[in-house]
């Protein structure tokens, strides 16, 4: 495979058991992968399929830090503004969806770009996951619901962390939804859940790419942004979903950030320590996302952000094209 550039299509691979080339590009929350993204698409003849499981929602930009409508339109996106926040999508839905999408987009002689945070969507595509099949078992996650309300959302988090640790360290102790469902597919099985999502066969020939700033600089940016997310308009968005009719009490409502706009609009708290709110928990998700991506990691190519850093990935995809089409 020669070089591409932005005028030449990411050929096709020869071999019949050939691979879909793909790009991963991950890291933490704000360290700046969707416009780095954005660049590289550009150069690369590439579109870019969102493995962020808040941009899925439409209506919920701000507090989402979703790319303009202008980065939009630089290169396609796939995977956002795909859903209503009434429609919860789960990683199989999500697992389903990106391999077609993946699949359009090499079709078209493109490059597919997988970005985002959300450690186990990433790695349900590019690991090539077998979700496991458990049907809804409607009368236990009714008792898993009635014993989140007496112990609370961490409570129950804690009870699925003793039975299965990586997957407690994958879910956010408020996400109630997610933790009843690991409970509901462990106690339905007898096995743990992380046990169950077993590697399939890879679809993907996929190189890695991840983007960290130090944690005190990322801290920063990530400060600056809730703060512009505020002056920008959240309040009045979070606002407008609840005049719609979107019950707080949604997975999507009680999201980052919007749990705490939802509580500071029903007067529960106040914007000061809503703000402080958003700022701590956003902290204490990066430190959750890295523990799905590890900087010594061997299959993880790391930059450390700063002017240069578009032109290193560039070369180092070109690159490993070249390897790939030699292979």
């Amino acid at each position: 495979m020669s070089s591409p550039d932005r005028d030449q299509p990411i050929a096709h691979g020869d071999k019949p058991n050939h691979l879909i080339p793909l790009i991963v590009i991950l890291g933490p929350t704000a360290v700046g992968k969707s416009s780095i993204a954005i660049s590289l698409a550009e150069r690369l003849n590439g579109e870019i399929v969102s493995a962020d499981s808040r941009l899925f929602y439409r209506g919920m930009d701000i507090g989402t830090g979703k790319p303009s409508p202008k980065d939009l339109l630089r290169v396609p996106h796939h995977l956002i503004d795909v859903s209503d926040p009434d429609e919860v999508w789960n990683l199989a839905w999500f697992q389903s969806e990106a391999v077609k999408a993946i699949e359009s987009i090499y079709q078209k002689n493109h490059l597919p770009f997988l970005v985002g945070g959300t450690g186990q969507f990433i790695r349900a595509i590019y690991e090539g996951w077998s979700i496991p099949k458990v049907k809804p078992s409607h009368n236990l996650r009714r008792v898993l619901e009635i014993w989140s309300q007496q112990v609370g959302a961490s409570g129950l988090h804690a009870r699925l962390a003793v039975l299965d640790g990586p997957a407690a360290a994958g879910i956010e102790p408020t996400n109630v939804r997610r933790t009843i469902r690991a409970l509901e597919v462990i106690l339905s099985t007898g096995k743990r859940f992380t046990d169950q999502k077993q590697r399939g066969d890879r679809l993907y020939k996929s190189l890695l790419l991840g983007l960290t700033r130090p944690r005190n600089e990322l801290y920063a940016r990530i400060d600056e942004r809730i703060n512009q997310m505020v002056n920008s308009g959240f309040i009045d968005e979070v606002r407008r979903l609840l005049e719609v009719g979107y019950a707080p009490d949604l997975p999507t409502m009680s999201a980052i950030g919007y749990g705490e706009m939802v509580a500071y609009l029903h007067e529960e708290i106040s914007l000061d320590e809503a703000v402080r709110l958003m700022k701590h928990r956003t902290r204490v998700y990066v430190r959750r996302q890295a523990n799905w991506f590890k900087e010594n990691d061997p299959d993880i190519h790391w930059f450390r952000v700063q002017e240069n850093t578009v032109d290193e990935m560039d070369t180092t995809i070109r690159n490993w094209l070249r390897s790939v089409n030699q292979g």
